[in-house]
């Protein structure tokens, strides 16, 4: 009698679990941008949230930072199909700067310097599942990766988490960002592989 029956391959690992399909992991940080990246200098960073005709809230780098803070640590995919697991930022919850932001959108565009956009809805930023993050793994966020501060959706494909974030726009009908204008699916789930236009 075997002691190991046939097909069994053994268990999967924690982190196998923990893959979307599709994905493979790695230890790098690999980057991957549509253009050249902006250098924004902090006296003239800022972040507003808009409403498509007016500014309704406002920050610049001093009074982002005097935002209560949180660490995260999340997994993140990429459309390209790497995964790097438990990376650790601190950053704003969008929770924090939506508080008192009083409107009945639902969805949002959001912009970021060099001219990139990405859209969402506006309940994917809500409830402990957004940041504005500009710290990772205790250093300050490199330009490469989208500092001084980028938006963090780690439930959604990496091409949403929009890197120098520089506002978002209220919007009460979904419009395409950059990618989803070029053939990107408009939602990015990395976990029903949500990676383009066609994907269910």
């Amino acid at each position: 009698m075997a002691i190991i029956s046939r097909g069994f391959a053994g268990r999967r690992s924690a982190a196998d679990a923990k893959l979307p399909p599709g994905q493979y992991l790695t230890t790098d940080f690999p980057v991957l941008s549509a253009g050249p990246t902006p250098r924004i200098s902090l006296d003239k960073w800022e972040f507003t949230i808009d409403d498509g005709s007016n500014v309704v809230k406002r920050w610049n780098w001093k009074s982002f930072r005097e935002l209560p803070t949180e660490n995260i640590t999340v997994d993140l995919h990429c459309v390209t199909r790497w995964s790097k697991l438990g990376t650790h930022w601190e950053g704003v919850s969008l929770d924090t700067l939506l508080a008192d932001v009083k409107t009945d959108a639902e969805y949002v565009l959001v912009h970021s310097y060099g001219d990139y956009t990405t859209n969402l809805p506006l309940d994917d930023l809500l409830d402990g599942q957004a940041w504005i993050a500009f710290r990772f793994d205790d250093d300050d966020l490199a330009p490469e990766h989208g500092g001084p501060a980028r938006l963090l959706v780690p439930h959604l494909y990496l091409w949403k988490s929009a890197k120098w974030v520089r506002g978002i726009t209220l919007m009460h009908e979904d419009k395409p960002g950059f990618w989803e204008s070029l053939g990107y699916h408009n939602y990015g789930d990395p976990w029903r592989e949500q990676r383009y236009s066609g994907d269910e």
